[in-house]
């Protein structure tokens, strides 16, 4: 099976100007869709079958939480009250990205993970991360609900359990995806080697990782049976350095030898937001062509 291109977090498409973002702040109305066009484009016209909005209008945990009730963004972002649903948070871009591209063009529903959006608030109000992690997930379990009916795939990212996975990392997982019946994946970028059997045990379809910041990770995934798809990181997202065709191939056949046909994606390590506009595409560009040199 010939694995898609897919694309992880956000596109290096970022506002114009240091006014239009305190009006963005001010909770203004502004048409992002000027955002959405040059990020979907990008992807589209680099080959990419599973594209994303691009994550243009703010950071991957402001998105979120600048939209959930309870939250406000001041230095950083603070809970100040029981955190609620009060609508749809992204899908109305994702709504927009998919009307503009191809037809045959499948679209990726982005949701910050509840663990990464626990850990990055400062709590005001319930001094239990536990308990607001928890009360985040029945949140965006809301906005995988409504991102269901417009996606065709409905990824997590949960960075901070590179760097400590809690024990109910699962049950958070379940609550997010409750009653979500299309196929789910699971980012965590950085080294995840030491909890590779735990990423094993989530409740989703696709693991999605650094593979080619962390070739290590190699080793450690080869040490377990699991019938998991995979999504290969093939090019760094922290690194402006374009990877040529022939260094993408190989680091692909490596990914073969450990995993075999459960590679079903290709992707960047992470999100490209860090990138400039142009590595960004030359990079997914080159992706593009490696995956079609060794799959056909």
């Amino acid at each position: 099976m010939k694995p898609e291109i897919t694309v992880i977090g956000s596109y290096p498409v970022k506002y114009d100007n240091a006014d239009m973002m305190n009006s963005y702040f001010e909770d203004k109305d502004i048409n992002w869709n000027k955002y959405v066009d040059l990020a979907v484009n990008d992807m589209v016209n680099a080959g990419v079958n599973i594209i994303s909005t691009g994550q243009t209008k703010d950071p991957f945990v402001h998105i979120f939480l600048r939209n959930i009730g309870g939250c406000r963004i001041r230095d950083r972002p603070e809970v100040i009250d029981k955190v609620e649903y009060t609508g749809p948070i992204t899908v109305d871009e994702i709504k927009y990205a998919k009307s503009i591209a191809p037809t045959d063009t499948k679209i990726v529903g982005l949701i910050t993970g509840s663990y990464t959006l626990a850990k990055s608030c400062v709590d005001l109000f319930y001094n239990d991360e536990e308990k607001l992690a928890f009360d985040l997930a029945d949140v965006l379990n809301r906005e995988a609900k409504n991102l269901e009916k417009h996606v065709d795939l409905i990824s997590v990212d949960e960075p901070f359990f590179s760097v400590g996975m809690p024990s109910y990392a699962k049950d958070l997982l379940e609550t997010v995806f409750k009653d979500i019946k299309i196929q789910k994946r699971l980012h965590v970028c950085g080294d995840v080697s030491s909890i590779v059997p735990e990423l094993l045990e989530m409740p989703v379809e696709i693991l999605s990782h650094e593979f080619k910041a962390s070739p290590k990770l190699f080793d450690s995934f080869k040490e377990y049976s699991s019938n998991k798809k995979i999504c290969l990181g093939s090019v760094r997202s922290d690194d402006k350095k374009i990877e040529p065709v022939e260094e993408i191939i190989a680091h692909i056949n490596k990914g073969i030898d450990v995993f075999g046909q459960r590679i079903i994606q290709l992707s960047p390590d992470c999100g490209l937001r860090m990138m400039p506009r142009k590595s960004a595409f030359e990079k997914l560009t080159n992706l593009v062509k490696a995956g079609e040199n060794v799959y056909g």
